[in-house]
């Protein structure tokens, strides 16, 4: 997106207040004052950025000649498939991501290696550890520093992050620092860093799933492609993502607030990128929130203003680099000419208001204002060009400063009052597209602040019975104290009321009202996936116009309440934010990497939990700042000591993290990328390391499905041994248990033998392969199979889909109840030997049929019956209808929640909610992995 050429048409009104400070110096010589532009290698003048990377790319070009390309590079996320998976393709940009070794330079270093440079090498030497006397007093001086009080420890670290600020005009209660670094020093730290070697992308690229495009990480959208074309050649984009918001670091009313801004690149793997324990943010600055002596009317204004004038200066390096590029080294140590375009800035709705500078009554991103905000069609964009020169021609109209007049203009044009934004002359940036669609606050708080609200309105206390009574599942939070009355939840208990709602409501609401529920909450899981495709793309806005072609069924329940009674309208600005999610995902990728999940952790991490070990004055803030560079230099010393300790492989530098292509299967909560480093480096260090550790991975020893693609574990001891049939038939109240077996062993031509008995457990394990990247595992789901119980009278049983050949000849899924997991045993000492097919792990199963034809229209779930049968011929007594499969024929633990007809009883309990009832609904809710599975079996 190209801006008209910037300029402050009046003073900006900020002053520094120490002339010879460094802020001082970097604002006299912005290099958005001057009408020259430089080419970073030969040093030539030119008149603007556009005739540089002109002069690049022309025949006559000064790049040096000595490219090398020859390097391996991390295989994009998006290609880590298995090699039956042969439907994928990819096109990588042709330009994109060369490296270079430049003339009279010396060779490039990552952080580590400079750390090698430093003066105290050569006593590090002898002592990895110098200055200190060796690993056991580095030991104590970290304890101290993470553990004592800012005022309590020494500071060995010299930290100028501060900045005193002044608005000329206006004074402020307290005097107004600016605790920042540079945000170009931050990236070129992050882009360098070995620890993320293995985890990085530089080259945009289009992946193709058949004849379908597939979006996942940024360099799968539109822009990158875009972007890059717009660049000289060989350039490396380094995509900056950026996230804000203000948090209050004491609980009581009028306490003590911090506004950080946070930074990272969109170069590092977004699923190690977005957890908070791979350090891959950075807090980059602490923005000043002064109150200022002035009318409330134009407190937040004045706050609005230096906020973005404080962005300007943290940023304004990046916004050069962006413009004529800069060069960076990699985490392989080797030279890429980089440039830096704002991609991402993470942030709730009134931040993305105040970024984008309009009024809370107008759409961030879409020239949607409050009437509008309930419509069923897209809104044109609000790009930032149109906004800013909105402003100029108001700034030409009246002076900015005239606080009255200019605000009064302002909300004509539905504008906040800003009249220099920090994004106004930052290239290939442009606030429609790097505001987009943020799933925390934008889905689950709006499912929070609205839906759940709509369905307590017409449900009442049943809603909090139905959830008390739902079937415990390990892994998966329970309500036992129901849903009503909390106030506030988390981003995770929010979720954990959708997989359920839809189900929970049959009953007590319309239709209509339980389509409208369900077509928000297929939105909401489709909006999350992790890769999508046009196919995706398309069910997911069909989802939300489902949402609106029903929602008439809300306001005729008089479910929207407002303070004077029930509403006629939906104007809700999140409501209108999902419009802008099919367009966001073409733009940027998918969505999920942009949570501000990981932003709301960092708000925990970087500022009340510091705060913690401050003395809590005026000076807090600073406090904060120097115990997070403590931590920040501790952690990576602490790594470089674990290195440079270690006996590395001839030839192989330790400090460079060396891409290996490893065809091998990895845990989706793969190991912390430091860790991961140090067990290949120095694998006698990894124990001295803190890091999470990944999954347990049951595909190594554990019992696999016989296409490898499933793997079950049972303990090496069984939870009880050797019982007779008898003992299992009683203990279980299973009374056709050996008519079962029978028939089971009789299908797969095995004889029984009369001294058989039984090993059983109570549960198993079963991981999965991810149906969106086939290569990752997912972490083990744990299925219970207890006998009847004190507090189980029935059993603790839980239900799966499992695979079984029809009639016909096909292969079927279908829905079981586990009663029993157990293995055949022959008597210690027996010289015979059973059967294959009766030697392996087995579990009896009681059977629920499907209710045909199809999904229940409204709900848009399967409704399944259980089965039931006669115990023999000769019988008139009637038992669930059961059976006997291999443990290998299951395929997904699943979740069935009953079919609800009015109030519920006081009888019913989550101890016994699955013995009950005869109907349920098999809930693809349950969860995101099984929605997409069940998605796909449906279809078939």
């Amino acid at each position: 997106m190209m801006y008209p050429q910037p300029y402050d048409p009046y003073n900006s009104g900020f002053q520094c207040e120490e002339a010879d400070s460094d802020f001082a110096e970097f604002t006299e010589n912005s290099p958005f004052d001057i009408a020259i532009a430089l080419c970073p290698n030969c040093k030539k003048q030119y008149q603007s950025s556009e005739e540089v990377i002109e002069h690049l790319n022309s025949a006559d070009s000064c790049w040096p000649e000595n490219l090398t390309n020859g390097s391996l590079l991390p295989v994009p996320q998006a290609l880590q498939r298995p090699p039956e998976q042969t439907d994928l393709s990819a096109k990588y940009h042709p330009t994109s991501g060369y490296h270079y070794l430049l003339p009279d330079q010396l060779p490039p270093q990552n952080i580590f290696q400079e750390m090698q440079d430093h003066p105290l090498q050569q006593a590090r030497e002898t002592n990895v550890w110098y200055p200190f006397d060796g690993l056991g007093e580095w030991s104590l001086a970290k304890f101290l520093v993470e553990n004592l009080s800012q005022t309590q420890i020494d500071k060995f670290l010299k930290l100028d992050w501060c900045t005193k600020l002044k608005l000329k005009g206006y004074e402020s209660e307290q005097p107004i620092h600016l605790i920042w670094r540079d945000a170009l020093e931050v990236t070129k730290k992050l882009f360098a860093n070995p620890v993320y070697a293995k985890h990085m992308c530089y080259d945009p690229h289009y992946i193709y799933q058949g004849q379908e495009r597939q979006f996942g990480e940024f360099w799968t959208s539109d822009d990158a492609w875009k972007i890059q074309d717009q660049l000289p050649e060989g350039a490396t984009i380094v995509p900056i993502v950026l996230a804000s918001d203000k948090t209050p670091v004491t609980r009581h009313t009028g306490g003590l607030e911090m506004h950080p801004l946070f930074l990272t690149i969109g170069n590092i793997q977004a699923d190690v990128r977005m957890k908070a324990t791979s350090h891959a943010w950075r807090c980059t600055a602490f923005m000043p929130t002064p109150t200022f002596v002035v009318n409330s009317d134009f407190q937040t204004l004045l706050r609005t203003r230096l906020w973005h004038k404080c962005m300007d200066l943290v940023c304004s390096n990046l916004k050069v680099a962006a413009r004529v590029g800069e060069y960076m080294v990699d985490p392989s140590a080797r030279m890429r000419y980089c440039f830096t375009p704002l991609i991402s800035h993470i942030a709730d709705l009134p931040e993305q208001l105040m970024i984008a500078c309009v009024m809370k009554n107008s759409s961030p991103v879409t020239t949607a204002t409050h009437k509008e905000f309930g419509d069923e069609t897209p809104h044109p964009p609000r790009n930032g060009s149109d906004t800013y020169t909105l402003i100029q021609q108001l700034c030409n109209r009246v002076d900015p400063w005239n606080l009255i007049v200019f605000v009064r203009e302002a909300k004509k044009l539905h504008l906040s009052g800003v009249h220099l934004p920090y994004w106004r002359n930052w290239r290939h940036s442009n606030p429609a597209t790097f505001l987009m669609p943020e799933i925390l606050h934008t889905l689950h708080k709006f499912f929070f602040d609205h839906v759940l609200k709509w369905i307590k309105q017409i449900m009442g206390h049943e809603l909090d019975v139905r959830f008390k009574s739902h079937h415990k599942r390990t892994g998966i939070c329970h309500f036992s104290g129901g849903v009503s009355h909390v106030n506030q939840m988390t981003g995770r208990e929010h979720r954990d009321i959708q997989r359920t709602i839809v189900p929970t409501l049959w009953g007590m609401a319309s239709p209509g009202f339980i389509r409208a529920v369900r077509a928000m909450i297929d939105f909401i899981y489709l909006a999350q996936n992790p890769l999508h495709t046009e196919s995706s793309i398309a069910s997911m806005t069909q989802a939300l116009r489902d949402f609106h072609n029903n929602k008439q069924a809300i306001l005729d329940a008089e479910a929207r309440q407002g303070k004077g009674g029930a509403k006629d309208d939906f104007f809700i600005p999140k409501l209108e934010l999902m419009q802008s999610f099919t367009r966001a995902i073409f733009h940027v990728g998918t969505l999920m990497q942009w949570t501000a999940d990981v932003s709301e952790r960092l708000l925990i991490t970087h500022c009340k939990h510091p705060f913690e070990r401050t003395s809590r004055q005026r000076d807090f803030v600073s406090q904060i700042a120097r115990i997070l560079d403590c931590e920040e230099a501790i952690r990576l010393f602490d790594l470089y000591t674990l290195l440079s300790s270690s006996s590395s492989m001839p030839g192989q530098d330790p400090l460079i993290n060396a891409v290996i292509m490893e065809d091998e299967e990895i845990a989706s909560t793969e190991t912390d990328p430091t860790l991961a480093w140090v067990s290949n480096a120095n694998p006698a260090a990894q124990l001295r390391l803190q890091a999470p550790r990944p999954v347990q991975n049951h595909f190594l020893k554990g019992i696999l499905s016989d296409n490898a693609r499933i793997a079950f574990n049972v303990t090496v001891k069984a939870d009880r041994s050797r019982i007779n049939m008898s003992q299992l038939q009683s203990s279980y109240n299973l009374p056709d248990f050996a008519h079962a077996l029978h028939l089971y062993a009789t299908r797969n031509g095995c004889t029984l033998s009369d001294h058989i008995s039984f090993n059983t457990w109570s549960k198993f394990r079963i991981q999965l392969h991810s149906t969106f990247h086939t290569c990752r595992i997912m972490p083990s789901q744990q299925i219970h199979a207890e006998p009847p119980s004190a507090n189980f009278p029935r059993g603790n049983c839980d239900a799966v889909l499992f695979n079984q050949t029809g009639d016909g000849g096909n292969d079927g899924s279908y829905v079981a109840q586990v009663r029993a997991i157990f293995q055949p045993t022959l008597p210690r000492g027996s010289r015979a030997q059973l059967p294959e097919r009766l030697s392996q792990v087995l579990v009896y199963i009681q059977h629920f049929d499907f209710i045909v034809p199809g999904p229940e229209p409204s709900t848009g779930m399967w409704m399944v019956r259980r089965s039931y049968t006669r115990l023999s011929s000769q019988s008139d007594r009637v038992i669930r209808c059961g059976s006997i499969i291999a443990l290998t024929d299951i395929t997904h633990a699943v979740e069935i929640i009953p079919v609800y007809q009015g109030p519920l009883g006081k009888d019913v309990n989550s101890g016994n909610s699955l013995e009950v009832f005869d109907d349920y609904f098999l809930n693809n809710f349950a969860d995101k992995e099984l929605y997409h599975s069940l998605s796909v079996i449906s279809d078939n």
